[in-house]
């Protein structure tokens, strides 16, 4: 009698050329989390550039799982709920955890990019749930509501910069001041802004 193949290779045989990329996305994200973590503990600032390197790499493989599942007819909902769990952790812990690192540690600057990422959560969740609707007979989603989430890529570059500049923690742009009992860096408004965008329903961007 024939044993069963293990579940998890079960597993793999049902994912897509596509969905491995994805999983590349997610690898970045979770790489730039750790490289942030390392960067506080050890004040290396290389640590700090290599996870702001991750976020455009992460891109990279957004870009090419997309592109590759529409060349080869290869559309799942499996691949959009990877997409989706990759970009929640490459596009909003990361840049999230980066900009800790980076010197946003007040509270408030803390409630800042909670929001952030609970933002580009509930972005990704309503593009999930709406995605067949906005769709072409083609399949091709025709507009996003709001900023896609992966543009954060520009957040963590600004915080690339900053690094390069020598601008983190005490020297940050905009300084730090004291709202009641928390400290508040205007730095911190960029990630408000940025999630506001994200959930936005009358910012209607074309998809190419």
């Amino acid at each position: 009698m024939q044993q069963a193949a293990p579940r998890h290779f079960s597993m793999l045989r049902g994912f897509h050329l596509a969905d491995f990329f994805t999983l590349g996305n997610a690898a970045c994200g979770v790489g730039a989390v750790f490289l942030a973590m390392m960067f506080v503990g050890s004040g290396d600032v290389a640590h700090f550039f290599l996870s702001a390197a991750l976020a455009p790499a992460a891109f990279a493989f957004d870009v090419l799982d997309g592109r590759i599942a529409r060349a080869r007819h290869q559309h799942s909902p499996l691949g959009r709920e990877l997409d989706s769990l990759s970009d929640v952790i490459s596009f909003g812990v990361a840049p999230a955890a980066l900009a800790f690192a980076a010197g946003l540690q007040g509270g408030w600057d803390a409630a800042a990019l909670i929001y952030f990422v609970c933002c580009g959560v509930s972005r990704l969740a309503r593009y999930n749930v709406t995605a067949e609707s906005l769709a072409t007979d083609a399949g091709k989603v025709r507009y996003f509501e709001g900023t896609p989430i992966p543009t954060s890529v520009l957040l963590t570059g600004v915080l690339a910069l900053a690094a390069w500049q020598g601008r983190l923690h005490d020297q940050l742009w905009g300084g730090a001041m004291e709202l009641g009992p928390w400290e508040f860096h205007p730095l911190a408004l960029l990630f408000v802004l940025s999630g506001s965008l994200m959930i936005s329903k009358t910012l209607r961007i074309p998809k190419l």
